[in-house]
């Protein structure tokens, strides 16, 4: 899907990331706009994940510019960092639900954490982020009681809670088998047509071809586009 506005949301320009002194990845430059969809595919540590760390600030590049809206993330300072994680969505392969409370319990926690303070609205936009996902009549189960589909568009309604600009996703149909992995496609499909960018790593080289979009490859230290 190529980019429906001219925004440009995520910018990196000559970047250089260091895990302990290592090179994951140096001189990457690429833009994502608001509104398009880029896989982010290469091997089993090409740097796939770092890269996407270094968006949500969780490891800082030793050189280059990295700006995320109007956070510019090589001198961010750590009192920021969850202003700046707010406007990101974020789903991981495993999921990272907690397992003592409901769905709406874990969609509760993060919202109390980010800010939400009135209980109403709390249960109103729960109410309507389990609806978009096709949970509304599981609002009450706990992570055990679900599919593995299930837990993964739970964690994808957490990802919204905030209406993200851009929502990262680190493998999030690696632990799913073919059926549910094109259920989840469709809805993160649905869910960028309604605007919100979405920067997805994965290995799944079929998915890509059955839902074609732009493709940015981590391989030999850099980053390079796929045409």
């Amino acid at each position: 899907m190529t980019a429906q506005w001219s925004d440009v949301i995520v910018e990196f320009k000559n970047v250089h990331i260091q895990i302990r002194q290592k090179t994951i990845l140096e001189n990457v430059s690429f833009q994502i706009h608001k509104g398009e969809w880029v896989y982010l595919i290469g091997k089993t540590g090409a740097g796939k994940s770092s890269l996407l760390r270094v968006i949500f600030g969780d490891l800082r590049p030793v050189a280059g510019e990295v700006r995320v809206r109007h956070f510019d993330l090589a001198c961010i300072e750590r009192k920021n960092i969850p202003f700046l994680r707010r406007q990101l969505g974020i789903v991981f392969q495993d999921f990272q639900l907690l397992p003592d409370r409901t769905v709406a319990e874990n969609l509760a926690f993060v919202m109390r954490a980010t800010g939400w303070k009135n209980s109403k609205k709390i249960k109103e936009r729960i109410a309507e982020l389990l609806m978009q996902v096709g949970l509304a009549t599981k609002i009450h189960y706990y992570p055990h009681q679900l599919s593995g589909g299930e837990q993964q568009r739970t964690a994808i309604a957490r990802a919204l809670i905030n209406e993200p600009i851009i929502l990262l996703a680190d493998e999030p149909t690696g632990n799913l088998d073919p059926e549910i992995t094109l259920h989840i496609m469709e809805l993160l499909q649905k869910i960028n047509r309604n605007g919100t960018a979405v920067l997805m790593a994965t290995h799944d080289y079929p998915l890509i071809q059955r839902f074609p979009a732009r493709v940015l490859e981590c391989i030999a230290g850099r980053v390079i586009e796929r045409k």
